[in-house]
């Protein structure tokens, strides 16, 4: 098998090859069980949704970021609701509030069609604790 052909002379090593075509599919296989596959979870809302229910799509969105998985919000609008769009940008801030310290934003909240859809992915911004100067100047 040749290990390096770019140089002069070529440099080349005598090897089994089933044993080299073993030792690459175990390679493989190892850097497939140590892959970390994100999935995209989606959770749909309506603009008027109870105060329970609503806890129990925040919770759900929870264990999602919690397993690392990146979580699709999509509120969609029946009949004449379209018209109050804003209800659903309120309902989108309200979760962005409430998960502010697990989440980061990857796509804004946008209209698509009857609906507004906002991707999030874990990891938000942890807060830090302040320094000692910052202290002193409280």
């Amino acid at each position: 098998m040749e290990i390096s052909p770019n140089q002069d002379p070529p440099v080349v090593k005598i090897i089994d090859y089933s044993r080299f075509v073993f030792d690459q599919r175990k390679k493989t296989k190892e850097n497939r069980k140590k892959q970390k596959v994100i999935h995209l979870k989606e959770i749909k809302l309506r603009p008027v949704i109870a105060s329970h229910d609503y806890a129990t799509k925040i919770n759900q969105a929870k264990s999602f970021l919690e397993k690392g998985d990146k979580v699709k919000f999509l509120i969609r609008f029946k009949g004449r609701e379209i018209v109050h769009n804003e209800l659903g940008f309120n309902l989108l801030e309200r979760v962005l509030a409430d998960l502010e310290d697990l989440i980061q934003v990857e796509q804004q909240a946008t209209p698509e069609g009857r609906a507004i859809a906002m991707v999030v992915a874990p990891g938000g911004h942890k807060k830090k604790k302040p320094s000692a100067e910052q202290q002193k100047e409280e």
